[in-house]
């Protein structure tokens, strides 16, 4: 047989093999095995697979009398479904039991079905948290092994995806240190002198009475850094010659939030007009100091001689960070805060609900969190919810059960405050409200059963005797607030005025509170007698569609009561119509002068331009462009790499590379990761000077279906972080606005160089143990083959490039690349960071 020369990506988590650590006692010698076996099964678009049920003990498995549960994309059986039936509980939660066919398991004996889903893309589509519950003990969940395998062959792909790496990382020069931006991100202009300054015993901070509390933070990062904390005192005028120091002084810049810098040999001087400004110019003196300044070693640091000017593009620099489909501590969000508040984000937006979870304690509310933090296996969700995304049967899973008291939440917004970052709560209504419906039922039905018919009935979410059918895009049924009662009217205020508390307890920013919008499927309110009812008595509401414009207008105006302007997602200024005989959402113009904040993230086929339509039409935008700013999205299309992939592929440098006035010109790629066409934007509505000016910010989503640990959520956040940091903060770049295609090219190639370099450089090993290090994604190696030889290289400068000769995968101490190797049978290479820790192999075979 003829050898050729392949690539094949390997994952080093062993993707293809996952066993969970339960032992096989517990579920009588029963396990699980999943093998995915063809993509586009007789070419209908579906993914074939085969289940197979094995049991290993010494005790039969009866022909009835139990069911296994589990989370994953709804299957459907190919053909029989005598022997094992599977169906879908509601949303990802899905189980499958014996049918009439099936007549128990013998030990050693197996059963296999065959199943049908959409197509298998990555990992992200592996089913799991598995367990069995035998109808003798149905609140009981026994976690059963797991085995998930791939008979898909993907070699094509993952050499095509090392390929398309390798070239684009040739863009990338190494660059000397001169040619780096010495502050990121980048500021507006920025002049290198000759002086160095050189910490000498007794330095002190003198600040005006203004910047008292930027003056305590700067003596404390100082500390971390050198071990010794500074006097801080109070300036008298601007800063003068004398003794060592370091000078925050008030002065008048033209820019909110912005600073100038200033290093000389015998001091450092901060100036502002703002505090914002302060702090900012605190963050780039920081990242002045060497990345390495943060590992505890450093007795004394010394700066190179500067003068900076600076000031923010946007003033909404915003991440949202998702804890309620999977939850994260508040030590974590506290972690975050703090590299946000590093690259000068100025907003964390934190979703605190969703169908899977709600997080926050509201007090006089208990049942949201008794009930609607908690994830597990129950059979009337009485006690908590159904599992989600792998959480499983017990209800101490950390990622699917947990909450922020009202305490946490006090301390994050302390923390955020202190570091000039403004914390925009959500509470997503009225679709994807799941958690919270259920919890509000449950206090209905605790009630009732005591008799207080206007204590049950004070908050409740869904009308009861609604008989409308609807299907969520996650596949839930029943996720959906009913705005005809005014029960859910109380429900808003309740929280907003217990958030609005916090608020103000903590002494922390709050100008509104986001309350969602998104993704309510078609059949809500169809038949429920409660809207039915309202549309009777009130003609202004022109039907069950204008029931989304009803509920946000009674939530607009219950807000702007408070001194609040409403936030949600785009749909908030939206409506749906009839265009050319189909219902489809379009502007609502009604609610533009409203100050409705709307985050618009479909820029999707056939909604390229809705961003711009907003804007035009009146209403503040936040562009979260889901193709560029979805950091939850895969880095690339390897099967082997984690994350979402419907809205296509995002590494840092679909953020970075992002234009927010003109972001037809970025876009290269579809949803699928397909090239586009230049002209596939032609007749789409650009954006007109009036729509500029409302345009208030980007923002970065990093929703959580995925993230079951803080290393994955780490790993998802960075580097994307920095392409958003960059975009959001800098100014606009030249490549942004050259008319030539190929002037542009040269110039976002020359400009994408220096960010990698000072990414690789720089931030990087910065973060390996600035706030006790981040686990950042280091990325896979660029492999081509060219006459018989293996080239390799680096995504960011600074990584190393190990390999291996024998088949095994490279580690810390295997050989660094340095050339052109011979093509062989066993050649793997992995990219390593300063601290030793590597990334995923790149695997070169023949065959």
């Amino acid at each position: 047989m003829k050898k050729c020369l392949v690539l094949a990506l390997m994952w080093s988590c062993s993707a293809h093999l996952v066993s969970a650590q339960v032992p096989v006692s517990d579920a009588g010698g029963l396990k699980v095995s999943w093998e995915f076996s063809e993509n586009n099964y007789q070419k209908k678009g579906e993914l074939l697979s085969v289940l197979t049920l094995t049991n290993t003990g010494s005790r039969p498995l009866p022909a009835n009398g139990w069911t296994v549960y589990f989370n994953g994309a709804a299957p459907h059986n190919e053909g029989d479904t005598s022997v094992i039936s599977v169906a879908r509980v509601n949303g990802d939660y899905l189980r499958f039991s014996p049918g009439k066919s099936f007549h128990g398991l013998a030990p050693k004996a197996a059963v296999q079905v065959k199943l049908l889903t959409r197509p298998l893309r990555n990992i992200t589509d592996y089913p799991k948290g598995f367990y069995i519950v035998f109808d003798t003990d149905p609140s009981h969940g026994i976690p059963l092994p797991l085995e998930t395998k791939s008979a898909i062959d993907y070699t094509k792909q993952e050499r095509a995806i090392a390929e398309k790496q390798y070239a684009q990382n040739l863009s990338v020069k190494n660059l000397p240190e001169a040619q780096m931006s010495p502050v990121f991100p980048s500021p507006v202009s920025y002049r290198r002198t000759s002086a160095l300054f050189k910490p000498a015993a007794g330095l002190k901070i003198m600040a005006d009475k203004d910047f008292g509390k930027e003056a305590a933070y700067l003596a404390d990062e100082w500390q971390k850094v050198t071990g010794v904390k500074p006097a801080v005192g109070i300036a008298s005028g601007s800063a003068t010659k004398g003794p060592q120091k370091i000078v925050l002084q008030k002065k008048a810049i033209a820019f909110p939030e912005g600073y100038e810098l200033s290093v000389s040999a015998d001091q450092i001087v901060i100036s502002a007009s703002d505090a914002a400004g302060v702090f900012y110019g605190i963050q780039s003196l920081k990242v002045l100091l060497p990345p390495d300044s943060w590992d505890g070693k450093h007795t004394a640091v010394s700066i190179a001689g500067i003068e900076i000017k600076d000031h923010p593009r946007f003033p909404h620099r915003a991440f949202m960070m998702d804890i309620a489909r999977n939850f994260q501590q508040k030590g974590e969000v506290i972690k975050t805060i703090e590299v946000l508040s590093l690259y000068k984000i100025n907003i964390l937006h934190l979703h605190l609900n969703d169908d899977e979870g709600w997080r926050i304690e509201i007090p006089g509310l208990p049942e949201l969190t008794e009930i609607g933090s908690k994830r597990g296996h129950t059979t009337d969700e009485q006690t908590h919810l159904f599992p989600s995304y792998g959480s499983g049967p017990s209800i101490a899973n950390s990622s699917g059960t947990g909450f922020l008291t009202r305490a946490d939440y006090l301390e994050i917004l302390r923390y955020a405050t202190a570091r000039h970052i403004t914390v925009i709560p959500e509470f997503e209504t009225p679709g994807h409200a799941r958690a919270a419906i259920k919890s509000m039922d449950a206090r209905y039905k605790k009630f009732m059963a005591a008799g207080k018919t206007a204590e049950a009935t004070q908050y409740l979410l869904r009308d009861r005797d609604d008989q409308s059918v609807y299907r969520s895009v996650q596949g839930w049924s029943d996720n959906v607030i009913n705005p005809a009662l005014p029960s859910v009217y109380s429900f808003m205020e309740k929280i907003s005025d217990e958030t609005i508390a916090m608020y103000k307890e903590a002494g922390a920013p709050l100008q509104t509170i986001h309350f969602g919008g998104d993704e309510v499927p078609a059949g809500v309110w169809e038949k429920s007698p409660a809207v039915a009812a309202l549309l009777k008595s009130d003609a202004s509401i022109d039907g069950v569609d204008d029931m989304w414009h009803y509920y946000f207008e009674k939530v607009n105006v219950m807000l702007k009561q408070r001194g609040l302007y409403l936030s949600g997602w785009e749909e908030t200024g939206l409506k749906k119509a009839l265009v050319d005989g189909k219902k489809k959402m379009i502007v609502d113009t009604r609610a533009a002068g409203n100050n409705f904040h709307t985050d618009v993230w479909n820029n999707l086929s056939g909604n390229e331009d809705l961003a711009y339509k907003l804007a035009n039409a009146g209403y503040k935008v936040v562009l979260t462009n889901v193709t560029n700013l979805y950091m939850d999205l895969a880095y690339s299309a390897s099967d082997a790499e984690p994350g979402q992939y419907w809205g296509g592929y995002v590494d840092a440098d679909k953020l970075f590379s992002f234009i927010p006035y003109d972001y037809y010109k970025n876009q290269k790629e579809d949803e699928r990761g397909m090239p586009l066409d230049p002209s596939h934007f032609n007749g789409k509505e650009r954006l007109t000077e009036a729509g500029k000016a409302s345009i208030i910010g980007l923002q970065a989503p990093l929703w959580s279906e995925v993230i079951t640990s803080p290393e994955r959520f780490e790993y998802l956040l960075l580097p994307k972080l920095f392409g958003l940091a960059e975009r959001s903060w800098a100014a606009d770049p030249d490549w942004a606005t050259a008319a030539d295609p190929a002037v542009t090219e040269q110039l976002y190639q020359k400009s994408w160089s220096a960010f990698a370099n000072v990414i690789g450089k720089k931030e990087l090993p910065r973060l390996n143990t600035y706030a006790g290090g981040f686990s950042y994604r280091i990325p896979t190696a660029g492999v081509r083959v060219e006459q018989g030889m293996v080239k390799a290289n680096a995504q960011y400068p600074g990584l190393m490039i190990r390999y291996t000769t024998d088949g095994t995968e490279p580690a810390a101490n295997s050989k660094v690349y340095s050339g052109d190797l011979p093509a062989s049978a066993n050649l793997s290479f992995r990219l390593f960071n300063s601290a030793g820790r590597g990334g995923r192999t790149v695997k070169f075979a023949l065959r």
